[in-house]
């Protein structure tokens, strides 16, 4: 089984490539969408973030918005969430590689790859990148976003170009979807992984 990592900063469309992998027949573990779950009401992680970081659980619900301003504004309370969260998405991978087994390739969705070192556990590295404007301007368009929100979460990940430069392969959103999915199918071609489409 081949293990592939997916990262690249916010904005980049991570999800949107790591949907053509899927739509490909390839098994598709989002750690984003693992930390939601753990997260959300009832999620196995919400008491223990409300013991380190009081007032930002209500009622067993976790305020984000709360937990968001604390961890950018504080180095070490971020690597303290980060002690949390880290082992239960690792434990989380490990079942869903366990449930992939006879799997000709596995893709992992891993937003933090290169700054938490993880790259050492794949065989290949996809970085996903566009242009700083059009980054700029997709993340800009979410739901509580602010220009200073932007530059916090941008100064805690590696620069593009770095990102670009230790990369296996890098597939560029900058363009239409149609000149994306073909980057996409020329990386498995290039792995030797046939699509199921």
């Amino acid at each position: 089984m081949m293990k592939i990592a997916l990262t690249g900063s916010i904005g980049m469309g991570k999800s949107t490539v790591a949907e053509m992998f899927e739509r490909a027949g390839i098994p598709v573990f989002n750690a984003d969408a693992v930390v939601h779950k753990l997260q959300a009401p009832g999620g196995g992680l919400v008491e223990k973030i409300g013991e380190h970081f009081p007032g930002c659980v209500r009622c067993g619900t976790l305020d984000r918005e709360c937990l968001a301003q604390i961890v950018l504004a504080d180095p070490d309370k971020l690597s303290t969430l980060e002690g949390i969260v880290h082992p239960a998405v690792r434990e989380a991978r490990d079942e869903f590689i366990a449930a992939h087994r006879d799997s000709p390739a596995l893709l992992f969705e891993i937003p933090l790859l290169f700054e938490t070192g993880g790259e050492k556990d794949f065989e290949k590295v996809v970085v996903v990148s566009a242009p700083a404007d059009v980054q700029r301007a997709r993340v800009m368009e979410r739901t509580g976003m602010t220009a200073a929100k932007l530059d916090s979460i941008l100064a805690r990940q590696m620069p593009d170009s770095e990102k670009r430069a230790r990369a296996d392969f890098v597939v560029d959103t900058g363009n239409d979807l149609s000149t994306t999915e073909s980057q996409v199918r020329d990386i498995l071609a290039c792995l030797g992984i046939a699509p199921d489409r």
